[in-house]
This record gives structure tokens, C-alpha cells and sequence, in this order.
């Protein structure tokens, strides 16, 4: 990211921050999408996100940290959403086209269903760390700092989130998630 463009926006240049935002949309757009696995809400979340990104911009410090701070205010507004979204829509599962499936498909829809009942068994901070770390392949390091955690939360819930979608892939219950001994 372009830190002048970024101290341009933050005193208030308003076609500058414009620049930012069409640089920045797309890849917000894409993470809220697969935190929240819904296209409107992500639409809403990353639309948040750039309002108060261009509200909050003239708190920033540090410049340099625009790309990391841009993405912890876009977990936050995700997760406001999907609190948002559940107390006022019913849950209808994954939006998604439905596609003929050839007999030789069935056997990856079943799996894609699994995969998808697994991450939408996830809180959004899990789902986060899990975008994060594997569709952005960003280091814990990174994430922690992205996120504004230590990176013993980010491996906690790298950890949790990865048993929860095992559990899922296997039709187990939530018992992998649970540390050995703990009581309900």
C-alpha cells in the first residue's frame, strides 16, 4: 500500500482515499465474503468497513500499518454483521446457484456441503483466522497483528476452528474441539 497515498487520505484528501478504497474494495470484499459466506452481508460488512476506514482514518499512527488496521476494522464490522444477520434473518443456509450435478459430482457436492456446514459451525473469529491463514497464507504472526491479538489467540482459534471443521468432515460431534478432561 502506498503509505503517501495513505497520509494524503488521512489529512482529508478525499480523491486520494478514493483510490485507496478501489485498490482496497476488492480484496475486503472477497475476505468478508468468505468469513460470512453470505454475498449481502459481505456487501454490507465491506461497505462498514470503508465507512469507517475513511472515519477513523485521521486516528491512524502509523501509515505503514493502513493494510492491517483496514483489515482488523473489517473482522469487526463482519462480525457486527453476522450478530446483525441472526438476530433478524432466518437461516436459510448457503446462497448458492443451484447447478445440475452429474452422477460423477455427487460425491463432491456431498463433500463442498460438509465443508460448508463446518465453517458455518464457526464464529467469525474463527472463520478469520481461518481465511487468513489459508486463503490469504499469511503467517500467525501476521494475522495476530492484523487482528490486534496475541498470536497464542490466533493458534487457539487456528487450533479450535481447524478440530471443529474435522469434526464436521467426520460427522463427529464437537468432542475434538474439546481439550481431554474437559466437562460441559
Amino acid at each position: 500500500m502506498d503509505t503517501e497515498l495513505v497520509i494524503h487520505a488521512r489529512n482529508g484528501d478525499q480523491q486520494a482515499f478514493a483510490t485507496l478504497a478501489d485498490s482496497l474494495y476488492g480484496r475486503l470484499h472477497q475476505i468478508a465474503f468468505r468469513i460470512l459466506r453470505d454475498r449481502p452481508a459481505a456487501e454490507d460488512a465491506t461497505q462498514q468497513a470503508l465507512l469507517l476506514i475513511w472515519r477513523d482514518l485521521p486516528q491512524l499512527r502509523n501509515p505503514g500499518r493502513f493494510e492491517a488496521w483496514s483489515y482488523r476494522l473489517l473482522v469487526n464490522t463482519c462480525n457486527a454483521e453476522f450478530r446483525r444477520r441472526r438476530r433478524t434473518l432466518p437461516s436459510v443456509g448457503a446462497q448458492t446457484a443451484a447447478e445440475p450435478v452429474a452422477p460423477d459430482q455427487f460425491g463432491r457436492l456431498f463433500d463442498r456441503d460438509q465443508v460448508e456446514r463446518g465453517f458455518d459451525g464457526l464464529s467469525v473469529d474463527h472463520r478469520a483466522v481461518l481465511v487468513m491463514r489459508y486463503y490469504l497464507d499469511w503467517s500467525l504472526e501476521s494475522i495476530a497483528d492484523a487482528l490486534g491479538v496475541p498470536i497464542g489467540t490466533v493458534n487457539s482459534r487456528l487450533h479450535r476452528g481447524l478440530a471443529k471443521m474435522r469434526a464436521a468432515l467426520t460427522d463427529q460431534p464437537d468432542a475434538a474441539a474439546r481439550p481431554q478432561g474437559a466437562v460441559r
